[in-house]
């Protein structure tokens, strides 16, 4: 656990979250780009019309349809619009990357891209540039620079759904990307298999997914629980706080559950309960992450799984015990919920189809190549992973992950 936080110190500054998330995640929400952050049980169609109706961009990308087709001809680049869609986890990290890219910020502004007189972007000082944002990144597999502000060499779009349906999106064509918070195998039940030969698992960031708990029964001295004491909550066998030994606090316990299909219940059920189907009793399912972060917000003696990055004062995460060793939410602590022996810690994926004539790669279009790639470097994972309060990678995974995508450089 040392070594993971050492090898973590290079690209986390560590503070303290709870105080910093405000209101359920509206920084990873507020990109321009694809869908908004209200989608309802029914998978976020709004967002997902918005990524469907797309407007036609200068690149000739009309619309989804055809926006899968690649080039693995060295010298030419599709510049069809890149789409995504799935995980309301990975969401905000896909979506501020969108928003970013299509503004395609000049090396003066300072706020979003390169520096000024003011100071520089987090990760800036590994770049140095004089191009544009998407510019420079797109540049590296072999697109032409626009050198125009909200002109990228070619858009993106990110709709809103769940990690289930955005892994069947990306393997039925409709989407370049599925984003997803629980790994397709038990998303699609595949095995590892057919996995590796279908899909290209990219890897952008890690979630130490929380259990947390309305303020109430925080306040009632609940910062702690077990492990066992969870299973026994969301499977039905205590209904009452006061049930739980070591609690004094005569309220009955309202569960909250994400929808089934999101990647968020798989990864909660996998690693929590042993199985991904194991079974759930829960009071209300919820479509999206923000969805539960305002019911546990709302209602007394709530306690509920979710996303870190839609945390607060008033959704908090608790403290649990995994047979002896308590992981803190606390960053600083000696065990966290940011270390990667978490019981919950996950895996934040892009998943995107091998196609057959393009092994380089991958099977990696340049699109995908060029605009995954921005998310493994410090300047990605510090303005798009860290700062929705996911964990970023350790150096050692970004370059492995990095490594992959050079077939594709130009």
């Amino acid at each position: 656990m040392t070594d993971e936080r050492d090898r973590l110190s290079d690209l986390v500054s560590r503070r303290k979250f709870i105080a910093t998330t405000g209101a359920v995640g509206a920084a990873g929400l507020a990109g321009c780009s694809g869908g908004g952050g209200s989608g309802g049980e029914s998978g976020g169609s709004e967002s997902t019309e918005a990524a469907t109706e797309a407007p036609e961009t200068e690149s000739g990308g009309e619309s989804m349809e055809g926006s899968t087709e690649s080039s693995s001809d060295s010298g030419s680049s599709d510049t069809s619009l890149l789409t995504a869609e799935g995980s309301s986890t990975v969401y905000p990290i896909s979506n501020k990357g969108s928003s970013y890219w299509n503004s395609n910020a000049p090396p003066s502004d300072g706020e979003y891209w390169g520096s000024n007189s003011e100071g520089s972007v987090p990760g800036w000082s590994e770049i140095q540039t004089d191009m544009l944002l998407a510019d420079y990144f797109a540049s590296q597999f072999g697109f032409e620079p626009t050198e125009q502000r909200s002109q990228a060499p070619f858009q993106t779009t990110v709709g809103l759904s769940h990690s289930g349906t955005g892994c069947e999106a990306v393997v039925d064509g409709l989407v370049d990307i599925g984003n997803s918070s629980g790994p397709i195998t038990a998303e699609l039940d595949w095995s590892e298999e057919k996995a590796n030969n279908t899909v290209v698992d990219n890897v952008v960031g890690r979630d130490g997914q929380p259990v947390v708990v309305s303020a109430d029964v925080q306040e009632a001295g609940v910062e702690q629980l077990t492990g066992e004491q969870i299973r026994q909550i969301f499977q039905g066998e205590v209904s009452n706080w006061s049930e739980l030994e070591g609690v004094d606090y005569d309220q009955e316990i309202f569960v909250i559950g994400r929808a089934e299909g999101s990647g968020t219940d798989t990864s909660f059920r996998l690693n929590m309960l042993g199985d991904a189907d194991a079974p759930m009793e829960v009071d209300t399912r919820q479509g999206q992450n923000q969805q539960v972060a305002q019911l546990v917000s709302q209602n007394e003696g709530a306690i509920a799984y979710m996303a870190l990055a839609f945390t607060s004062d008033q959704v908090i995460p608790i403290a649990i015990d995994f047979e002896g060793t308590v992981y803190e939410p606390d960053p600083d602590a000696e065990n966290t919920i940011f270390d990667s022996d978490y019981p919950l810690n996950r895996d934040l994926h892009m998943y995107t189809l091998i196609e057959e004539d393009n092994p380089n790669g991958g099977g990696r279009d340049r699109r995908e190549a060029a605009f995954i790639n921005m998310f493994l470097t410090e300047f990605g994972q510090t303005v798009f992973v860290e700062q929705n309060n996911y964990i970023p990678l350790p150096t050692s995974d970004l370059e492995e992950f990095k490594s992959k995508l050079e077939p594709l450089k130009a």
